[in-house]
């Protein structure tokens, strides 16, 4: 009972032979345009957008608006929009900012679907312009309408024609997407580009972003045919989850760029917890960009050539660099940029070197990088690099050459250019291939051969070697982004517990709880924690020291202290009775003499653990513009000293864990060094998807410390831990939401087949790919095509990289519901039947899809999963489902009917499927 047609490759569930329309086709791609706010007026706005509408003519219509003008420029003007006497797609204002609110409301009355706000005055200066954008905003809301702006350059879309800008030119064609929130930038790379021949797919000035923001255009980029990279100048992210939830879904087919201004602001909010000292903002972006598969660089210079290089070049799947050149100077500058930014010199093979060894002079260096000696001439040259790409110990090569008397530039890169058209006849994928030719007019000549051959050329080695670390980068995100995870173990979590707890605690009007209660939160996630009981009396306190076996640890107990140490509340190490009354003593007077006897509540007693292992710091605080943020990294009391820490966005599962893990230093002590055992890696990624989980399901957190937690060969354990709940007269709407939706537990159902079988209905997990390659070897071929309107072979259809789109599924944009049961002959976990809800991305619209395995069918799966299907688009707020099936799919058609589906034949082999919820 399959549907939904697709071409394929590369994802048959996700490619169309046809174009869906998109609210932003009004924006991108008007067929016609009203200029409100037209003048004749030099040197105006409204002359200059006018002007550049109709010098470049993009096939549609232009209307000016101007209630003062009979005409403009010779075209015939309207007094108002609505008086327009045609249709209108787009609507460009350039009119002072107090008339937008009341221009926008006629605009949405007359039915013009999209406007471009040029007019500056708005939220930039101040309360006012604040209050123009409500208004804006009050005036599209529950409307198709969508707008670009205010404060804006405009948008150009020069494959089209059309110039919907202020700007002096319309830009050249080509198949990058530019976006920026800067109007002056934009100005200046636009005349940058003329200079330099680069040529845009699109080219979009953001503004204030009062509605399309950046996941609305990176999610239209993302579909656009023409647009192969996209690069972004990026100064504030505004919705956070929209902007990652457009990137995870564009990245891994397009690269995405970023170079956003503000990397070294230091104004970070002061917090309580180390945690909250930590997180500073451009950190948090970092891992961010990480998690959605963008390439984060520092310079506009940085942006161009990453998007051309990717464009040219195939990424390395890590990054080890071959190095070849006829200078050992330019050598070592590129060896020293490599190091410095993360990358490696390539362990050249013994093969590798023994046939090096019959290729060139027996003075050379017998290493990389490797001096080819300044007579290298182009067949040495050549012979060289087709002897390091079969080393499969490199993943990249960057070919310096330099201008010497022997040097033969422009004969060379025709030798590299034909070693690269060797391999594309052969099929062959290649590695990455970078050369930089250093020198002027006697290099120029080859350059231009070697760029034309699709080798990316830069001038210095240098920077050569940075742009392949960038490479490696872009990379390592991508792998990280779909990398099939395990499934993390769910033992020993008890999330009735913990809400309880905080429960108890909200309603005592507190926000810290005490090291004790803290812990036991951990443990209600499966969070190992040392054992831990409260004594209020010094004699309690021996009573416990002598049931725990000493030594034994004594903490401050205490409603209202963070940080024991700082108050004298901590001692350590305490071998018998008397030690332990003397170390109450001591801390009750401690504590009485630096903050007063009402902070001391009583002590913890704890065993003293040998502390061997590693002292690790694992917490969670709130960013103003992603929300909960996990941190990771060497803790101990001075953490803050040593900063060896990683970010990260829950939830995670094992295979962000490890990569959160992999960004610090002390992860390679944790793998075992110098005679020292390695550490349960796996045991400690499961127990950071148990903390996200944590944080991503009690969102009353503010923040959380466990600091140590203690690493070692035998165990994992929590040795303090501080958590600061919200203050309890927060609205739960205004508590901080995840930048990344969460694993949506509220669609988890079990359900029997009519055989009485249960099976348990759910959101697919990225853990289901192996269950996903079972499920489509149980499809027969009829099943195969009702769905996809084509044969697909087995093979394609369980391809990793077709599967990670799916199983990897972003809740905010699809839902994908899998019916899981188990194999009646061995017990094993098996897909029955997979359904699908694609939401129309700006709109309020979704496409369905169903597949359900033969031997299954006729059990009423189909029916039901359809079902959960519209109960989710209700959930979901929704307004339409809709899908496509085959004629002869006459099943698929009985199942639609029955849930009160409209159905209409569209034409000799299609039957349109509808419903308004």
């Amino acid at each position: 009972m399959p549907i939904s047609p697709s071409d394929f490759p590369p994802d048959p569930q996700r490619d169309r032979l046809f174009h869906r329309s998109n609210p932003l086709d009004a924006i991108f791609a008007p067929a016609s345009v009203a200029v409100i706010g037209a003048t004749e007026r030099p040197g105006s706005v409204g002359r200059t957008v006018l002007w550049n509408l109709i010098s470049s003519p993009f096939g549609g219509v232009v209307f000016p608006v101007n209630p003062q003008r009979q005409n403009v420029l010779g075209i015939k003007a309207y007094p108002s929009i609505g008086q327009v006497p045609e249709p209108v797609d787009l609507a460009v204002i350039a009119t002072p900012a107090p008339t937008v609110p009341d221009l926008i409301r006629d605009c949405v009355e007359a039915g013009v679907k999209g406007a471009i706000v040029l007019s500056v005055g708005f939220k930039e200066t101040g309360a006012t312009g604040v209050e123009r954008e409500r208004q804006i905003r009050e005036q599209i809301a529950h409307t198709k309408f969508r707008l670009i702006g205010p404060n804006c350059l405009g948008v150009m879309n020069p494959i089209q024609g059309l110039n919907a800008t202020c700007a002096n030119a319309i830009a050249r064609p080509g198949n990058v997407a530019f976006i920026s929130q800067s109007g002056a930038l934009c100005s200046a790379i636009l005349d940058w580009s003329f200079q330099e021949k680069v040529g845009f797919s699109a080219f979009v000035s953001v503004g204030s972003m009062v509605d399309v923001d950046w996941g609305d255009i990176i999610s239209y980029l993302g579909e656009d045919p023409h647009t192969k990279s996209i690069v972004v100048y990026m100064e504030t992210i505004a919705n956070a989850r929209s902007f990652l939830s457009a990137a995870r879904k564009v990245a891994l087919s397009k690269p995405i760029i970023v170079t956003k201004a503000g990397r070294t602001e230091a104004s970070v909010q002061a917090a309580i917890s180390h945690t909250g000292i930590l997180t500073g903002r451009d950190g948090v972006l970092d891992a961010a960009f990480r998690r959605s598969g963008i390439l984060r660089v520092n310079t506009i210079n940085e942006l161009f050539d990453m998007a051309e290089v990717l464009a040219k070049q195939p990424r390395p799947p890590q990054q080890r660099l071959a190095i070849l050149t006829n200078a050992g100077g330019p050598g070592l500058l590129a060896t020293d940029a490599l190091l410095r930014q993360g990358g490696e010199l390539a362990n050249l093979s013994p093969e590798t070197l023994a046939e090096l060894d019959r290729l060139l002079p027996a003075h050379w260096n017998h290493q990389n990088p490797i001096d080819l000696l300044e007579d290298a001439d182009p067949e040495r040259y050549g012979k060289a690099v087709e002897i390091v790409a079969k080393d499969p110990n490199t993943d990249g090569i960057l070919v310096i050459l330099t201008p010497q008397v022997q040097t033969q530039p422009t004969a060379t890169a025709e030798r590299l250019k034909a070693f690269v058209e060797m391999q594309r006849h052969k099929g062959l994928r290649g590695k990455t291939l970078l050369a930089s030719w250093m020198g002027g007019a006697d290099v120029a000549p080859g350059e231009a051969i070697l760029n034309e051959a699709g080798i990316f050329t830069l001038p210095f080695p240098d920077v050569a070697a940075q742009v392949f670390n960038y490479m490696g980068c872009y990379s390592y995100n991508l792998k990280g982004l779909y990398e099939t995870p395990t499934l993390p173990r769910g033992e020993g979590k008890n999330q009735a517990v913990a809400d309880s707890m905080i429960h108890t605690v909200r309603q005592a009007g507190k926000t810290l709880l005490t090291e004790y209660d803290s812990k036991q939160l951990l443990a209600a996630y499966g969070i190992p924690v040392v054992d831990t009981r409260v004594a209020t009396t010094e004699e309690e306190a021996v009573e416990l020291s002598d049931r725990l076996g000493y030594p034994v640890v004594l903490k401050l107990f205490s409603h209202s202290i963070t940080h024991k140490t700082a108050v004298g509340g901590v001692r350590l190490n305490l071998p018998d009775a008397e030690t332990v009354r003397k170390a109450y003593r001591a801390i009750v007077q401690s504590v009485t003499e630096r903050v007063g006897a009402d902070q001391f509540q009583g002590v913890t007693v704890q065993p003293m653990l040998k502390l061997e292992g590693y002292e690790l710091i694992l917490g969670s605080s709130i960013d103003p513009q992603f929300g909960p943020v996990l941190l990771f990294g060497t803790g101990g009391p001075l953490v803050e000293v040593f900063q060896d820490i990683s970010l990260a966005l829950p939830p995670l599962n094992t295979t962000l864990a490890r990569r959160m893990m992999e960004q610090t230093q002390i992860y390679k002590a944790l793998q075992g060094q110098r005679g020292y055992p390695p550490i349960d890696i796996s045991a400690l990624e499961q127990l950071l998807v148990r903390f996200s989980q944590l944080v991503a399901e009690q969102p009353w957190i503010k923040e959380i410390d466990i600091n140590p937690l203690l690493a070692s060969p035998d165990h994992l354990v929590a040795l303090d831990a501080r958590i600061v709940l919200h203050d309890p007269t927060t609205p739960e709407t205004e508590l901080p939401k995840l930048a990344i939706r969460p694993y949506p537990l509220q669609y988890v159902q079990p359900w029997n087949l009519k055989n009485g079988q249960i099976v348990i209905i759910r959101p697919i997990r990225p853990e289901d790919e192996p269950l996903m390659v079972k499920f489509h070897a149980t499809l027969s071929e009829q099943s195969v095509y009702f769905r996809y309107f084509h044969l697909v072979a087995l093979k394609q259809r369980t391809s990793h990289d077709r599967l990670v789109q799916i199983c990897f599924a972003d809740y905010d944009r699809e839902m994908v519901l899998v019916a899981e049961g188990a194999d009646p002959k061995t017990g094993e976990a098996e897909i029955f039947g997979v359904a699908r809800l694609s939401k129309q991305y700006g709109t309020d619209s979704a496409e369905f899809s169903l597949l359900v395995s033969d031997r299954i069918q006729g059990q009423g799966l189909g029916t039901e999963l359809m079902r959960r299907l519209l109960q989710v688009g209700r959930e979901e707020q929704l307004h339409r489902i809709w899908g496509e099936i085959l004629v002869e799919n006459t099943a698929m058609q009985r199942i639609c009917e029955k849930l009160g589906f409209c159905l209409q034949r569209v034409d000799a082999d299609l039957v349109n499927a509808e419903i308004d919820l």
